[in-house]
């Protein structure tokens, strides 16, 4: 099974950890999944974030943790997003604590209990404290921040992780055929896809698959394609000088009025005022 060809979990280090501060155009970005856990903390704004069907919002200087194999997606709709994105790959870490693959950790500030929020501060100050090692540009940050995220691993699993339990096979099944459709999606989203071709794909029929998707990620398909063409287009409106009818067939959408639609609704503005901005912002630069 093909994972999503954007993510950049091919960083990780002999550790099994990525460390990445990252400035980007505020965006969507569709669900997805990896391996790897995922911590997020954001340094400026607020980001939106969607996991097993919840919705969360994530202030600025908090964090929360993606657990792995976990289908979510994110949004922000700052000018631009500034975070630190760290993944972490359990299996390295097994050198540590050898069970660690059967412990889930939930930290998600929404759902942190009060009488955990001191060790969830406790965790933030560490996170400040790597953010100021990165912004100094200290001698050994690297060394220095990996030994910090060490302690905040060490706190999570302390605090904020139980026992994953018993899964049945029906659940496994249900996760591998939304990763199978996700992965489809993202290596396909540029070509016509009807809901007979992604149900033949998994070996459904159209009806049931419709149910199954929704039950299981409580949009439908189709919105849920849309949703990734247009991530793509927006990242293309940012970082391309392409004509928006362009770059709109080439990610998929071939109805306008509908694309129109569905970009302003997804994003609170038109696509000619996301490029009008980028060119804004670049012409400041200068």
């Amino acid at each position: 099974m093909k994972e999503p060809v954007y993510e950049t979990i091919q960083y990780l280090n002999p550790l099994g950890i990525s460390m990445q501060y990252i400035t980007t155009p505020g965006g969507y970005h569709p669900m997805h999944w990896h391996e790897d856990l995922e911590i997020l903390y954001p340094l400026n704004g607020t980001v939106t974030i969607w996991v097993d069907k919840k919705t969360y919002l994530l202030k600025e200087r908090h964090f929360s943790v993606i657990e792995s194999a976990q289908v979510h997606s994110t949004c922000s709709l700052a000018d631009a997003s500034m975070f630190l994105c760290i993944h972490l790959s359990k299996m390295q870490f097994k050198r540590y604590l050898p069970e660690i693959e059967l412990r889930s950790i939930n930290c998600i500030p929404d759902e942190v209990m009060d009488d955990h929020f001191p060790e969830y501060r406790n965790i933030c100050e560490l996170f400040e404290a790597m953010t100021r090692l990165y912004i100094k540009e200290l001698s050994f940050h690297s060394l220095e921040a990996e030994g910090i995220l060490l302690q905040i691993i060490a706190q999570l699993l302390r605090s904020f992780s139980a026992e994953i339990p018993f899964a049945s096979t029906v659940d496994t099944q249900s996760r591998e055929r939304i990763r199978e459709v996700i992965s489809y999606v993202e290596t396909n989203f540029r070509d016509p896809i009807s809901l007979l071709d992604i149900a033949g794909h998994l070996g459904l029929t159209k009806e049931y698959f419709c149910r199954f998707f929704k039950k299981s990620m409580g949009i439908s398909f189709l919105k849920y394609l849309n949703d990734v063409r247009l991530s793509h287009i927006y990242q293309d409106l940012q970082n391309t000088d392409a004509p928006i009818a362009e770059i709109m067939e080439r990610n998929g959408f071939t109805n306008q009025k509908l694309f129109n639609q569905e970009f302003k609704k997804q994003y609170g503005q038109t696509p000619s005022a996301v490029r009008h901005l980028r060119n804004f912002a670049m012409e400041g630069e200068e």
